[in-house]
């Protein structure tokens, strides 16, 4: 089987020259070990020594120097708006304070549709704007658990 022997992040290298796709959600996109096979049917193995985030984009090389496009599949966001710079980071504080997964678009953040988080983020004066679009979360700059004292 094929393997996967390094990646090439999005925007440089030429998607064009990919023979296959694999079109995989956010949760997907962030593994160690994994058999994927590509739209067109190619098949391999990534298999690396920590879990890697893939991004929209990346090229997947192949031990014999064939690529494989790495595309997001779409999932239903909220793409949400604020009123200024303050209220982004009021908004993003009670989105990280919930453990939520969180894209940064430019002046904008996205998270996956919650009707429970919608109507706090209205409540705290977001505007919102459901969409279909491929989800690239922030990465968690660390990983632990604790307790929050319930």
């Amino acid at each position: 089987m094929r393997r996967v022997a390094h990646i090439k992040p999005a925007g440089e290298w030429l998607a064009v020259s990919a023979i296959d796709r694999v079109v995989l959600d956010a949760g997907d996109r962030n593994r160690r070990r994994i058999v994927l096979t590509g739209e067109k049917g190619t098949q391999f193995l990534l298999d690396v020594e920590r879990p890697v985030s893939l991004h929209d984009g990346d090229g997947l090389v192949l031990d014999d120097g064939a690529i494989v496009l790495v595309a997001g599949e779409h999932e239903k966001l909220v793409e949400i708006c604020a009123g200024s710079a303050l209220d982004a980071v009021r908004l993003a504080w009670h989105l990280g304070n919930r453990h939520t997964d969180v894209q940064i678009v430019g002046d904008r953040l996205r998270i996956r549709r919650d009707h429970v988080l919608e109507d706090m983020l209205r409540g705290l004066g977001a505007h919102l704007m459901p969409l279909d679009a491929a989800f690239d979360p922030e990465a968690p700059a660390h990983t632990h658990e604790h307790d929050h004292g319930a």
